[in-house]
């Protein structure tokens, strides 16, 4: 255990191939965690020590840690009605506060066992996911647990990678790598049972898939986003492009998705790995070790045209999707393409 937490903490992200916005600004990062064990009071008080700054408590379920460079960091039980409930002022009639505050008690026992809370980073520089890995660490020493603790947990962990460039052309190759690679990301990420039963980080359809790996497809920005919301009007994909969407055009995006949790961010939303913050070996250095395949595949256009082209001849043969593997194909792909 203290071996593998002496290599965690010494830990140094390698950085993809473009560190720096097209405004010559550092690229960011924001990275969500969920688990169960330890509760907000506890979560809230590691991330200060870990972090530094002031916490505010704006509720019993919803606390901020302020004070760092990069923004406020979240951390909360992710369970709407206790989030609502700890908002609300007193109950004027005394009584009627007091069944109120029973009832809720009952539901948080209950939610605390199930419901995950949620730690929500700011937007920070590559060079900081160190202060996620060493959270990590210590969350882990506190009994924190992720997905593999209990089969109905579906827990994972999320990254907002800020992009390169927002032109429709960058935004195209991520998505073009993100398909090519998503077998085996899937693959890499071991995406647990109750995870892909939920939803939340669905593969998407094949149809759109096919469209947009086409070596041929380049659409202008309006096109790219049409074709994006006619087959994907939802939140639950591996890879949530509306919040870059809603940044890039509002009224296009809020025409079709009305959602008021979607707020426009500047990134992608990565949402397939697990959280398995119980494993000693784990922290997040396995998700993003591999997510620096798609980084690395979109930048190089000579290898990603390579690959899309392969996976259309795949993906137009039926019988070779049935009893062919693809990730074992970006596998071996990968090796030659490293030799």
């Amino acid at each position: 255990m203290k071996n593998h937490d002496e290599e965690l903490l010494n830990w140094t992200p390698v950085m993809p191939p473009h560190t720096e916005t097209a405004d010559g600004e550092p690229r960011r990062i924001g990275v969500e965690l969920e688990m169960i064990g330890p509760g907000v009071d506890d979560v809230s008080d590691i991330v200060v020590r870990q972090i530094g700054g002031k916490l505010d408590i704006e509720s019993r379920y919803e606390h901020f840690v302020r004070g760092d460079d990069a923004g406020d960091w979240g951390i909360e039980l992710d369970y709407a009605y206790l989030k609502e409930r700890g908002r609300e002022d007193e109950a004027e009639d005394e009584l009627q506060g007091i069944i109120e505050d029973a009832a809720e008690s009952l539901l948080r026992v209950g939610a605390e066992a199930v419901v995950p809370v949620e730690v929500v980073s700011p937007p920070l520089p590559f060079s900081r996911l160190t202060d996620i890995q060493q959270l990590i660490v210590k969350l882990r020493d506190a009994g924190a647990k992720g997905s593999g603790a209990g089969l109905t947990y579906a827990f994972g962990m999320q990254f907002n990678p800020e992009l390169p460039g927002l032109d429709a052309k960058t935004v195209v190759s991520y998505l073009k790598a993100f398909f090519c690679l998503y077998d085996w990301l899937m693959q890499q990420s071991e995406v647990d049972m109750t995870r892909r039963l939920s939803g939340y980080s669905a593969s998407f359809p094949g149809t759109y898939v096919r469209k947009v790996v086409d070596p041929d497809y380049w659409p202008d920005q309006d096109s790219m986003i049409d074709d994006y919301l006619e087959e994907n009007p939802t939140r639950n994909r591996a890879l949530d492009m509306l919040p870059l969407f809603l940044h890039l055009d509002k009224d296009r995006l809020r025409d079709v998705v009305d959602d008021p949790r979607v707020k426009p961010r500047p990134t992608l939303h990565y949402r397939l790995p697990n959280c398995e913050i119980d494993r000693p070996d784990w922290g997040v250095h396995v998700a993003w070790n591999d997510w620096l395949q798609v980084e690395e595949l979109a930048d190089d256009q000579d290898r990603l045209q390579e690959i899309c082209a392969a996976y259309i001849e795949w993906f137009d043969k039926p019988i070779a999707r049935i009893f062919d593997n693809w990730a074992e194909e970006v596998t071996q792909w990968m090796e030659k393409s490293a030799a």
